[in-house]
């Protein structure tokens, strides 16, 4: 009993320690640029220092994650029907919020005037043939894409080596578990480069105040707000009506439910962190266990709606800040190569400045320098990011429920009236040993596609 006991293991506090010196970097980063302009312009390397640090991770990342999702698919697709609801449904609503994410930004523009960049954009729409583009995603070799600043190139040797080892069986998990444990290391290097991330955002945007000054601020503010906003409608009107139609329930008793798991990821800017209390709460709401256990791991991964948001509406805010926008076309290529690739963006704290660094380099390599404009307000948006994608895992367990047949609506308004109480005792945290977590740990991990696969941390 006292082993069980011991080990408390401190990340919560070394996040909180990342998080406070972005915050510090970035008010220092701003008092610089509007004190100090010249001096704020000569910091610009810092910021590019950073960004090649995570254009660096790019390939790897994206590799290791589609590899592994593949493999996860197919173990979620093999429970038969709710697997195959849930990731149609994920699917589904990874589009949606992409999409939104796209329309809210072309709506309010929130990089334009910055001009960062000066100029027209390049005209690289027709710079090369179809047939041109669709041959440069060949790569040279199998292993050259690994190596390569190419993205899509990294994307179909991914696709391919993913469904090979499907195609492998049992033969192919030893492969797939070597994967995981590559994917393990190339997150942990991510890990440590994002505690240059004070360094890289005091220089970007110390670099941005100092050439636009206060139009830079508006610039951001207007994007943070935006991406709010864009979570609240996101939540509250699609994922609420939805909810509506589909199980008759009421979004709002349902985030009131929730509430105590909202507080946690709040202090910890981490969805992961709620994950065990969420399983818990969905099946004492009256999801069938089955349906949990599929639905909430596999949902972690692959539904991950306010960071589909966030990638297409910080790509729009860097293409109009420097200057160069994003034609239609390219937008919607941009769409479906982060409906693919945001599936790796789970978890892990840098994640999502890699695939929308790869997002940007696949579509328009001029634009990656301004992932540097991002990473000074990205942890302001993070929790907001894990909030949104918490939200949607709830909702999307009580829709497959309903789906499949395996909700006890009358036993769910009982409980979101108030009636029949959620037991905290019993569900303390993710270290409880008396927790049900040992009746469902070999699903959890099973979803997650990789051995061992728990993501350091983990703002979404």
């Amino acid at each position: 009993m006292s082993i069980a006991s011991t080990p408390e293991r401190p990340r919560r506090d070394r996040t909180s320690y990342l998080y406070l010196a972005v915050i510090v970097a970035v008010l220092a980063g701003i008092l610089v640029g509007l004190v100090a302009p010249g001096v704020g312009e000569s910091l610009k390397p810092l910021g590019e220092g950073f960004v090649n640090l995570i254009k660096m991770m790019i390939s790897p990342i994206i590799f290791c994650t589609i590899v592994l999702g593949i493999g996860s698919v197919r173990q979620a697709a093999k429970v038969g029907k709710v697997g195959g609801l849930a990731l149609g449904y994920f699917l589904a609503m990874s589009t949606v919020a992409l999409a939104i994410g796209l329309v809210v930004g072309n709506i309010l523009h929130p990089g334009s005037g910055l001009d960062l960049a000066g100029g027209e954009a390049p005209d690289t729409s027709e710079s090369e043939g179809t047939v041109d583009f669709l041959l440069g995603i060949i790569p040279t070799t199998l292993f050259s894409a690994l190596t390569s600043s190419q993205v899509l190139q990294t994307l179909l040797v991914a696709l391919l080596v993913g469904f090979a080892i499907q195609a492998m069986g049992a033969t192919g998990q030893p492969i797939l578990r070597a994967v995981g444990y590559l994917q393990k290391l190339v997150f942990r290097v991510l890990a440590m480069i994002m505690w240059v991330a004070p360094i890289g955002a005091f220089g970007a945007i110390a670099a941005v105040v100092g050439e636009t000054g206060w139009k830079a601020l508006a610039g951001l503010l207007q994007i943070m707000l935006g991406f709010y906003l864009t979570c609240a409608i996101f939540v509250f009107v699609v994922l609420g009506l939805l909810l509506k139609l589909v199980t008759g329930l009421n979004i709002f008793t349902v985030l009131r439910y929730l509430g105590r798991e909202f507080l946690l990821i709040l202090s910890t800017s981490s969805s992961e962190s709620a994950l065990p209390r969420l399983i818990a709460k969905m099946e004492h709401v009256g999801v069938s266990r089955p349906v949990v256990g599929i639905t909430v791991p596999t949902g972690y991964s692959f539904n991950l709606d306010g960071t589909a948001i966030y990638l297409t509406m910080a790509s729009i805010f860097i293409a109009d800040a420097l200057n160069k926008p994003l034609a239609v076309g390219e937008q919607i290529g941009l769409l479906l190569f982060m409906i693919i690739a945001s599936k790796g963006a789970a978890g892990v704290t840098g994640a999502g400045l890699a695939t929308l660094a790869g997002g940007l380099q696949s579509h328009r390599p001029d634009l990656v320098e301004g992932v540097g404009l991002i990473v000074g307000i990205d942890r302001f948006m993070s929790e907001a990011r894990a909030l949104t994608n918490f939200a949607g895992n709830a909702v999307a367990t009580f829709l497959v429920g309903q789906w499949a047949g395996e909700l006890d609506k009358d036993r769910a308004h009982r409980v979101l009236r108030g009636e029949d109480p959620f037991d905290e005792t019993t569900m303390l945290d993710d270290e409880e040993p008396d927790a049900p977590e040992q009746d469902r740990e070999p699903v959890v991990t099973a979803q997650r596609g990789a051995p061992d696969s728990t993501p350091e941390s983990r703002p979404l």
